[in-house]
Order: structure tokens, then sequence, then C-alpha cells
């Protein structure tokens, strides 16, 4: 993906700062609920920049220990006598979430062939913890140095649980006219043009218990319904733009009893709203279906939410134009994709803020073989000042 070698903006100090954060950030466990923690690490790094840290009370909301963090950092940029005085410039925003899917194990992270990995078996954290240790450096990079433009960092909460955080963020307090999340776990110089309408399903079966061995004609199995209506759905990746998975199964009490309760929790995405209805119309009637089959004869609820919408940028947007330049300017390709995961840019766009998912180099996220290269945390970062620089260089009128 790298076309060419242009001099980093990223210093040795800062390189070491950059790294020895994210080690730090991943070892502070905050799955989703549970990001204070985190949140308090991130606000002391700030406050000790002198950068002052609005928490919103989005924490009551989602039902997590802590709100979403924004904080505003001014543009300043060095006179001829080499301090720095106030600049003018559009502001930016950046976006990165606090909370990882839950640990399967304690992360420590180790350095393995030049990147970063969990010496256990349980994913290390890089989503997002590495966009969150490159907005932290970033900080302390333009509170030193100076920056063209006003830059706006927000944390968010949640993420991992349906984008909560964002969702209950209210995007008419930024100043920004655009902005980017670094969330997608692919190569650095993907920029994510589209994403996924997501649908949750929930269903709950009733039958009758009765005991297995002695009785089990009087029984009526949810299990078996589930079952039914999982083996008649379509499931996987229907196409390029299209999967459909269940992701939970519970039900029954022990082992000799007829279950008499379970249920399913299953997900569509589709890049078009109207197939992803769709979808869920017909996992809906299969689900029904299966409940009312002569072998099973359950009764069935089912409840249907749309969790987030998709969207579509236009490649043509000030937010991509600023960002496939400061992509060119650090060397990167960049590639105009259509991702079948959602970010936080999903809830900033259904709020009417531009923003513009960017991939952030971390592989198999989600994964207990989660990784990131030392040397994409440091492209990551070069990329991020780019931005500010590719910004401060946008008209009045284009920044609209």
């Amino acid at each position: 993906m790298t076309v060419c070698e242009p001099v980093s903006r990223v210093g040795t100090l800062e390189r070491c700062y950059l790294s020895g954060t994210f080690a730090e950030l991943c070892r502070i466990e905050s799955p989703s609920g549970r990001e204070r923690a985190c949140a308090e690490r991130v606000i002391a790094e700030l406050r000790a920049l002198g950068v002052s840290v609005h928490e919103d009370g989005a924490g009551e909301l989602t039902g997590s220990d802590c709100g979403n963090l924004l904080a505003r950092i001014p543009a300043r940029q060095r006179s001829v006598s080499g301090a720095l005085e106030a600049a003018g410039g559009p502001p930016l925003l950046l976006c990165a979430h606090l909370d990882t899917v839950p640990l399967q194990a304690p992360v420590e992270p180790v350095l393995r062939d030049g990147g970063w990995e969990n010496a256990n078996e349980g994913v290390l954290g890089a989503d997002n913890k590495a966009a969150v240790a490159v907005m932290l450096a970033l900080a302390r990079h333009i509170c030193h140095e100076g920056a063209p433009v006003d830059v706006e960092l927000l944390f968010t909460v949640g993420e991992e649980t349906a984008l909560a955080g964002a969702r209950a963020f209210d995007a008419s307090r930024l100043h920004s006219s655009f902005g980017y999340v670094f969330d997608h776990a692919s190569p650095i110089g993907e920029v994510v043009l589209c994403s996924p309408t997501h649908f949750r399903v929930e269903a709950s079966f009733r039958g009758a218990a009765a005991h297995a061995g002695i009785r089990p004609e009087e029984g009526r199995s949810a299990i078996l319904a589930a079952a039914r209506a999982i083996a008649s759905m379509p499931l996987g990746r229907l196409d390029e733009r299209t999967s459909v998975n269940v992701g939970t199964i519970s039900g029954g009490t022990a082992m000799n009893v007829v279950p008499d309760r379970c249920s399913l929790l299953a997900e569509v995405r589709a890049l078009e709203d109207e197939r992803a209805e769709a979808l869920v119309a017909e996992i809906v009637d299969r689900v029904h279906a299966a409940a009312n089959l002569p072998e099973c004869d359950c009764d069935v609820d089912a409840s249907v939410a749309r969790t987030f919408s998709g969207y579509r940028v236009p490649a043509s947007s000030p937010a991509v134009r600023v960002a496939e330049a400061a992509l060119r300017s650090c060397g990167h390709e960049s590639v105009r994709i259509a991702s079948g995961g959602a970010s936080d840019a999903n809830a900033l766009l259904a709020q009417g803020f531009p923003t513009v998912n960017l991939a952030n180099g971390t592989e198999r996220n989600h994964e207990p073989g989660e990784r990131v290269g030392v040397r994409a945390l440091e492209e990551m970062l070069d990329v991020a000042l780019a931005l500010l620089d590719e910004t401060a260089a946008l008209s009045p009128d284009a920044a609209l």
C-alpha cells in the first residue's frame, strides 16, 4: 500500500511515547460498560498538557460507568520569534472509542516481529486503543509544536455495543465541519465510503417442560424450535454487501428436562436499507414458521430494532478529499472501500455530522490473534498530522 518513503512527521521521542502509551492503554481493561479506568488515563494525559476535557452524560444513557469525553486544542503556530501564537483555520474532529469487546484473557502487550500482540490468549485491544494512543500522541505533539487548525478530540464509550456512546453524543456541540475515526482494521490507506444498516433480531420461544426420560412426549422443546428456525435462515455472507449471523442462543434448565424456554439473538447487515429490511422480515417469518411446526408447537415473541443506519459518503466530499490528500502526502495510495462493519462514523453521520472512517493498520480485531505493527501506529500518527495540514489548506467555502 505504501508507494514512497516521505519524511516522517514523528520524531524518536514521539515514537517512544506512542508505543509506550499504547501498551499502557491496552493493559487497562475497558470492555463496554467499564470504560472509566481507561477514560481517567486519557483525562490525566490531556490535563497534564493543559487541555481541558468535558465528560457528557452518555454513561447514564448507555449503562456505562463513564460518559463520552470531548477535548479541544486551539490552533497555534510559531511566530518568527519562535513563540506559539494563536492561528486560524477550520476546526477538525478526530474520534476513537475507549471500549473493547469482552476480554477472553488478561492483556499483556508484547512485541513480536515488529508488532504488538497479547501474550495471553485473548484480544489485545488495538481496536480501538491504537487510535486512542495516536490521538494522545497527536495532542502531545500539537501542544508542544502547534497546529494549523483547532482540533477536537472525541473519545466515546460503548462503540462495541451498537455505537451506544456515539449515538448518545450530541453532535451539535462540535465546532468542526467534518471529522475522522480511525476504526477500520485493514491496511492504512483504505477509506470507508459505505457502511451497512444494522438490525438486531431477538426471538424468545416458549414450549412446555417435561421429564426427558419419563414423559418426553408431554414436552414441547423450545430449543428444538430455535434450532429449526436457525437451520432455515440464510446465514453468513450472503453476498459482498450483505451478511446475517446468529450470535447467541440460550435455553433449557437441565439435561433431563425438555426445555420450555429458549432465546436467540441475530443480526442483519446490508449496504442497502431495502435489502436489510427484507432479510429481517424473512428471518421473523422463519422464526414463526419454526415455532408452528407440529414437532415444536411453541409460542414465540420476536422483536426487531434498527441499531444503526448505513451510509454512503460522496467521494467528492471535502472530508474524503482531505483524507486522500493526507494519505498521499504520507506515501499511501488511497483505496475507497465499502465495509461490512460499523463505526462511530455511522452514528455521527446519522446526526448530520460528516465523518469518514479510515483504516488503522490493525489486524484480526475481535480475535485472540489481534495485533498492530509499531510502524502502523507511527504511520497512523503521521496521517493524523497530515489531516491537520490538509484541512488548513481548504478554502473556507470548501470546508462547508
